[in-house]
């Protein structure tokens, strides 16, 4: 006798798994089994990786910026001008990285992105003026801005709700990776073989990763390997309406100004990190390109702790029972308030408790950051999550230039004193949260107007 579901549908696929057994009278039942480890999880390390990448080659100028300020004599505004340029395109990157995303799917959107930027982080090794690095680093953000509006995308695709903040804190690990490979790698290279080589190696890295992602990524309805009990649980939150939504009509609602409000005020603060810290150590403490490895490693290994924590903590809070609204907040205000001490760090009598200070704050950016990207998914259907994503990020880019402008000029006028910026850096989350929760005092899916697809 043949074995049939008892729900009535079609035989089950080879792959899934089932529980069987013969009911009174004969007839032979198999019932779907939820798996543990379903293969979502390992699109969530292929988006790891590309965070990964992503920001060992945008960390690399940061990195050998003390380096190329010395050896190309920039000054701090030439410097902050430099990166200011990625930032400016990575926001207009991220405008239509995000729409390319929705329209054409991750899998090819992904793939375009991670070629351009893998060019572009090559292209630094001919740069030798402040011009020439300053359209590297914009043809860089432009490319590199794909990443984060296609992996919320592929988040919101391959996650029931209830995950979604968790795997997002997974693959925003994937900076933090990145952030340690980086000073790793790049002064090891640069003190061998060159500078130069740095970036030509690093961007090379890229085309690597794209021999995995293509054969791997389908969409989850499509692909050969995902169960049908996969599927179920990956669709097992409530239908949304399919619509073509214009562009700009999602400027009209508020849950988009929060989301884009909240990258403004924050995301600078991290760039500031990136770009700054190698600098903030050498003026403070004397720490050069072969010595910078050890503090940058620890800052990120422990703002590792903090993605995967703050995206479990929020996940776990929802399913104890507190509503995603202030499941989410909770986990926010949390990060706040651990980055006020951030003020303190120039302060710091010696270099590991500056390294300690900048720590917490780096681990909780990563807290905030992986349940910021999760509210986006929470209000807005799947088609306009890369789209949200990408105004949001577009916001926090425009922050990011205005930030880096005035750092370098307000270096420069106090004779590379950080006081101001690190007041800046410790007070920017509390503001945010406030404004999110004001702007959005209940987090819900918004009911999009648009012709029905």
């Amino acid at each position: 006798m043949s074995a049939k579901r008892v729900d009535g549908q079609e035989p089950l696929a080879k792959n899934d798994p089932v529980v069987s057994g013969t009911m009174t009278g004969g007839e032979v039942f198999v019932e779907e089994r939820m798996p543990g480890f379903g293969y979502r999880w390992t699109i969530v390390a292929l988006l790891f990786f590309a965070a990964t990448i992503n920001y060992v080659d945008r960390g690399v100028l940061g990195i050998l910026g003390p380096t190329l300020t010395e050896e190309l004599g920039w000054t701090e505004a030439q410097y902050g001008d430099i990166i200011s340029w990625f930032s400016l395109a990575y926001g207009v990157g991220f405008l239509g990285m995000g729409r390319l995303m929705d329209r054409i799917g991750v899998r090819w959107g992904f793939t375009a992105a991670v070629v351009a930027w893998s060019l572009a982080a090559m292209a630094h090794a001919f740069a030798r003026t402040a011009t020439g690095f300053s359209v590297a680093r914009a043809a860089l953000g432009l490319g590199e801005a794909g990443n984060f509006p296609g992996a919320i995308k592929a988040t919101a695709e391959w996650f029931p709700k209830k995950e979604r903040a968790f795997a997002t804190g997974l693959l925003n690990a994937g900076t933090n990776v990145g952030a340690i490979a980086a000073p790793l790698l790049v002064p090891w290279i640069a003190l061998n073989w060159g500078w130069q080589m740095a970036f030509i190696a690093t961007g090379a890295v890229g085309f690597v990763w794209l021999l995995f992602w293509i054969p791997m990524y389908r969409d989850p309805q499509h692909h050969p390997r995902v169960s049908r009990a996969e599927l179920a649980h990956i669709r097992s939150d409530p239908p949304e309406p399919t619509q073509q939504i214009p562009w700009l009509s999602l400027l009209t609602y508020r849950q988009t100004w929060a989301v884009m409000l909240g990258k403004f005020l924050t995301d600078p603060i991290w760039w500031f990190y990136l770009y700054w810290l190698p600098k903030f150590l050498d003026a403070n403490f004397g720490i050069r390109l072969a010595g910078i490895a050890a503090p940058l490693i620890v800052i990120y290994l422990v703002a590792d702790v903090g993605s995967v924590g703050g995206g479990w903590f929020s996940s776990a809070l929802i399913k104890r029972g507190y509503s995603i609204n202030w499941g989410r907040k909770i986990a926010m205000g949390t990060a706040a308030l651990l980055i006020v001490p951030t003020m303190f760090a120039p302060a710091a009598n010696s270099l590991w408790v500056a390294v300690g200070i900048v720590s917490v704050a780096a681990a909780s950016h990563q807290w905030w950051s992986a349940n910021l990207y999760t509210i986006a998914s929470d209000m807005f259907p799947k088609q306009a999550v890369a789209s949200v994503i990408g105004l949001a990020g577009f916001a926090g880019a425009m922050g990011g230039v205005l930030f880096q402008r005035a750092t370098g000029r307000i270096l420069e006028a106090t004779n590379n004193n950080y006081t101001i910026i690190f007041m800046v850096c410790g007070s920017a989350y509390v503001i945010a949260w406030l404004v999110i929760h004001t702007i959005v005092p209940r987090l819900q899916q918004v009911e999009l107007e648009g012709p029905t697809a």
